[in-house]
């Protein structure tokens, strides 16, 4: 008898680490389907989040363009250099930069710990808007790193500028947990 109060305990724990597990895999799946469709050229949603940083870096008055390559899933981020003509390769953007995965983490996370299927939906849809505004921020604080502090780069790219983003998806978390929290409050 006391294993199965234990279980009723521990259940709502189980049933989230359940779910998330089952999301995030169904999620990965899903992704690294899409990603082998494309293979090996670049995929939609790489090509689309490079094109939205070349516009946004060219808006604070870069020269900047965005080449899909012919043979590799990289999008090449280019500079012109005005004094030459001639462009460099600034970044190369993989499909991991694209943020899909984080957004899946994300998912998994809101969609484990519940709540009413509308309020879900909308603050998936509003998270990932969210998570995409900071992922575009995350390639322009690189590409600019890359310019002017190239000998940075690594550690930015792979601690610094991924801790942020991640930070961001905590944060929206605890915003979610507290939202439900209050929304639970409010029902009792």
């Amino acid at each position: 008898m006391k294993n199965n109060s234990s279980i009723k305990e521990f259940w709502p724990a189980l049933r989230f680490v359940l779910i998330f597990a089952g999301v995030y895999f169904i999620g990965n799946i899903l992704y690294g389907l899409y990603i082998e469709y494309y293979y090996p050229l670049a995929d939609p949603m790489t090509i689309w989040v490079t094109h939205q940083v070349v516009f946004i870096v060219n808006l604070f008055g870069e020269s900047a363009s965005s080449v899909v390559s012919e043979s590799e899933p990289i999008v090449y981020f280019r500079k012109l250099d005005e004094a030459t003509g001639m462009s460099k390769t600034v970044l190369r953007v993989f499909e991991g930069c694209n943020g899909l995965n984080v957004v899946i983490v994300f998912i998994a996370f809101i969609v484990a710990f519940g709540g009413n299927v509308k309020r879900v939906m909308i603050f998936i849809a509003s998270g990932c808007l969210i998570l995409h505004f900071f992922n575009l921020l995350r390639i322009i604080l690189l590409y600019y790193t890359a310019l002017n502090r190239p000998h940075f780069f690594y550690y930015f790219h792979k601690y610094i500028f991924t801790a942020f983003l991640y930070l961001v998806v905590f944060g929206l978390w605890i915003l979610w947990t507290r939202m439900k929290s209050k929304q639970d409050a409010a029902i009792s």
